[in-house]
Order: C-alpha cells, then structure tokens, then sequence
C-alpha cells in the first residue's frame, strides 16, 4: 500500500508540474522570432533600414580616422596628446588596438550582419521585399569594399554565421571581390533600387546609381578599366545629377541632398529633442579651437570647437597648382590665416595652436547648425547629413577610368565639367596626373584620399615622413616646427605594412583562423 500511495503521490506531481508549466509558457515579449517575424513589408523594411541607421552610425570614426591617414590634414587640437589616437594615424604609429581602426573594422561587419539577415529571412516577393534584399546586396558590397581595399583580405561572410562558424579565416581576394561584383550586378539588374525622377528629386534610399558607383570603383580597384568607364558613363548618361552650383556650402547641412549628392545618410532634425541627432561629434572635433581663437559673430561660426583635422601646406600647395592662389574652389574651401584674420578671426594673443597656416573653409560649422537643441546636448548634435559619395567624385573616376581605357575625349570631357564648376582654367590631353591632382583637391576631406593613395601605389612617398615634426602657428601666423618622434625615422611614418591595416587585436585574439597582415 505504500509502494502505492508512493506512485500516487508522484503522479499528482507530475499533473501538477505540467499544469503549472502550462501556465508558465507565456510568449517572451519584446524578442523577435526569426520563424515568424520578416513575414510582412513592414517586418522587411524595419530589417533594411537597419542597414541605414548602422551605416550612419559609422560616421565619426569613419571620417575621423580614413582623413588622419593621408598627407592632407595634421592631427591639430589643443597640443601634444591632446587625442593620442588621431596623431598615432596621422603619424603611423599605431598598433592592432587603434580605436578608430577598430570602429571601422567592426562597424563594417556589423552592415554586413545586418545585410545578411534581410537575405537570409526576408523572401517574399512583394516589390518591398525585393527592394530590401537588392538594397542589403549594395551595403554589403560597400561594405566589402571598403574592407578590401583597407585590409586586403578580411573574413568573407555571406550569410547569417552559427556558433560554429564564428571563427571565420581570411577570405580570398577573388572570392571577395567576386562577393562585391555579384551583389552589385544583382541588384542592380533586379530594377528595383530607387531611381531618382530628375537631378532635383531628393530621395534618402540607395539608388541604382549609388551601386553603379561602388561598381566602378570596385572595378577600377582591379584595373578593369574598360568596365569602369562603361559604368561610370551609365551613371553621367542618366542625367539624373549635376554638379552643385554653391562649393563654398557643398557639404554644408544648408545643402543636404542637393543634386549632387549620389547618396548620404538622413538626420531628422527635431529641435525639441537634441538626442535624435546625438549621432557624432565630429562636428564639434573639426570646428576651429574656440577656446584658443577668437571668432567674428558677423560669419554665423559655431561658438564651440575642438581644432583638429587641419590643412597641411601640401594641400594648400596642390590648390594653387591646381587653380592659382586666388582660385574659388580654393578660397571655398581652405583660408589662409591672414585670410582668417581679414574676417575678424584670431588666435588669442600670445596663443598658439597646431596648425599650418591653414583653416578647412569648406566644414566650417555655423552656430545655427547645432545650438538649437533642448535636452542639454547643444553641440554634441549635428544635424547635417553623412556624405558618402557625391556627383564630383563619380565625375574624377570615370575621367581616370576613361584615361586609363584610351578614351582621351571622355577623361578630357569628365575632367574639364569639374574644372567649370571650380571655375578654373579647362586643359585638353588630360594626364593621370592632372586627374590625381583634382581629385586630391575637389574631394578634400571627403575620405577618399587614402584608398587612392594604396591604389596608385603612392602612400609612402607621400605618407613616409609624417610625423617627422608638427606645425606650431602664433597668433602673429608665425610657424614652428616641433619634433616628438626624434630623428629615429623607424618611429613614424608611412611603411611598407601600412599599405594593409592591421586586423583589430581583439579580432586576432578572438579568432585565431584570422591571420594578421604582413608586419603587424
């Protein structure tokens, strides 16, 4: 008898256990399941636009750290390790835990993550769902190239990774380029990314065009120069942009979206709520040393800046050779400090500030442009838009493009509509050169400089020496030349190993299938 009450017992606790599991299995709130969710267009548009928010989200380490790695800006700030980290890129002194590099890297893949889940879950065919997938294709590309053309070989991801799979080793360079050429052809030929009605038309999504550029470039990186110019000449011949009348504002948050603007990333801007623009501080980081200047009020210039990312004299140098000393691209986009001071701004006296001699015109930040905001953010908001490619650059590529493919007439005819806009002298029989030369001073700042330095082999001669000394301007505009690294040239400087970053350390430590570039 019991034995009997004994099992009794047990199975009214097993009754009990299963009626109370029942009460137990409620669904888990706010956690997407991937069986049921991206069932819908609104599920597929929420995934893509993913893509859009991480994409802008790169911004600051994105602009901060590709400019520092050229022989366009010094470091600048406040003084001597004002940032440690911007100088070590501007100076290539850097190891495998640089922050900036890191950022980069990562956020690369996290696009891709993003990319991969809308065509791993999103399948329907409603033209919602196959604009998303064609658009997850272009960031994806984007993103490799970016990869490729700064590391070389990095891990090649195509789909959404199991646990076993994390550990991912170094992709082939075929394979990865063949990713980037296959994703950007695809949807492209898919019809269904946006196309703008006219040059006018604004639009904040990817375009067909938008692909055909990261083509082309993709294209030119591999010396395929024929298809470059084919599509390149595709972009020009839709006529769907033209070159911005105004340079002095073309990256001027005055000017967001103008007909120029191949693609940017969207800010709302929402003066009661600073915190929906609270993206980037590079605004704030490039504005003039307001606490060592002295601003005119009459230019409208933002009361608050940190000074660094300032001209080097070789920028300056390639303007006038480019145009003349009173050239208006140049005066649009860099002012001398005599130039400064004519407008009533000033190094305090007896100051001094790391700079040149030189001021970029061209990101001038205006007060109106982030010191509306309510939530105490002020100037950490910046309501201007991410640039990622404009009109002007697609222009100067398919000019090398077409240069490099013996069509002089195209390379002379791409090259002279810049030099119109710039309203600087036109030239026929046009050089590699010439073509170099434009592109370095109509898209200054813009990020693309260092991947075109790797690309035509230049990076050390034009990068070995910096850090070799550092520009001190008074408040008379006087310049010194202070030394930090020695006369030891192993210190600093553009080397071999640079024409390949380093895989970030917690990467290499983190999955040993990566194996590091050649002398990190």
């Amino acid at each position: 008898m019991k034995a009997k009450h004994i099992i009794t017992s047990f199975a009214a606790a097993a009754m009990l256990l299963s009626s109370c599991n029942g009460l137990l299995d409620i669904p888990q709130k706010g956690v997407l399941n991937y069986e049921t969710y991206y069932q819908t267009d609104e599920d597929a548009e929420n995934a893509v636009v993913a893509c859009y928010l991480q994409m802008r989200g790169l911004e600051f380490n994105y602009l901060m750290g590709k400019n520092m790695l050229t022989d366009d800006f010094w470091a600048g700030g406040g003084g001597r390790n004002d940032n440690g980290d911007l100088e070590q890129l501007n100076e290539f002194t850097f190891g495998t835990d640089q922050s900036f590099l890191q950022g980069m890297f990562q956020s690369y893949y996290q696009i891709i993550y993003k990319a991969n889940v809308v065509l791993g879950h999103v399948n329907g065919d409603s033209q919602i769902m196959q604009r998303a997938r064609a658009e997850a294709k272009v960031f994806r590309a984007w993103s490799y190239f970016e990869l490729i053309t700064m590391w070389g070989n990095p891990p090649l991801v195509d789909h959404e990774l199991e646990p076993s799979e994390y550990a991912q080793p170094n992709g082939s360079t075929e394979a990865l380029w063949n990713l980037v050429e296959t994703d950007l052809t695809e949807a492209i030929a898919s019809g269904m990314l946006t196309e703008k009605k006219n040059a006018d038309d604004k639009t904040w999504r990817v375009t067909k065009q938008f692909a055909q550029a990261i083509l082309g470039k993709a294209y030119l990186w591999q010396n395929k120069y024929e298809e470059a110019a084919d599509i390149f000449d595709e972009i020009i011949g839709s006529k769907l942009y033209r070159l911005y009348d105004d340079y002095e504002n073309i990256i001027s948050f005055n000017a967001k979206q103008n007909c120029e603007s191949i693609f940017e990333s969207v800010r709302v801007d929402n003066p009661n709520n600073g915190y929906e623009n609270y993206y980037t501080i590079f605004a704030v980081m490039v504005h003039y040393r307001t606490d060592k200047m002295s601003l005119n009020k009459a230019d409208g210039l933002a009361d608050t800046g940190w000074g660094f990312l300032n001209p080097t004299k070789s920028l300056y140098d390639d303007f006038v050779a480019s145009e003349g000393a009173d050239g208006y691209r140049l005066n649009a986009s860099l002012k001398t400090y005599d130039q400064m001071k004519e407008r009533g701004h000033s190094i305090n006296i007896g100051g001094t500030i790391i700079n040149e001699g030189y001021f970029m015109w061209k990101w001038r930040v205006l007060q109106e442009q982030y010191g509306q905001y309510a939530g105490g953010v002020g100037f950490f908001c910046n309501i201007n838009n991410p640039r990622w490619m404009r009109y002007g650059e697609v222009l100067l590529c398919a000019s090398e493009a077409s240069f490099m493919a013996g069509r002089q007439d195209n390379a002379d005819k791409y090259f002279n509509e810049i030099r119109r806009r710039a309203k600087a002298s036109e030239k026929s029989g046009v050089t590699l050169d010439d073509i170099k030369r434009e592109k370095r001073v109509e898209l200054c700042g813009e990020s693309t400089r260092f991947q075109d330095l790797l690309r035509w082999g230049e990076a050390e001669a034009k990068m070995k020496d910096n850090g070799k000394h550092c520009p001190i301007l008074d408040s008379n505009g006087h310049v010194t030349y202070n030394k930090y690294n020695g006369d030891d040239a192993s210190k600093y400087g553009f080397k071999q190993k640079h024409n390949r970053l380093p895989y970030p350390g917690v990467e290499i430590r983190l999955n040993k299938n990566i194996t590091q570039n050649p002398g990190w």
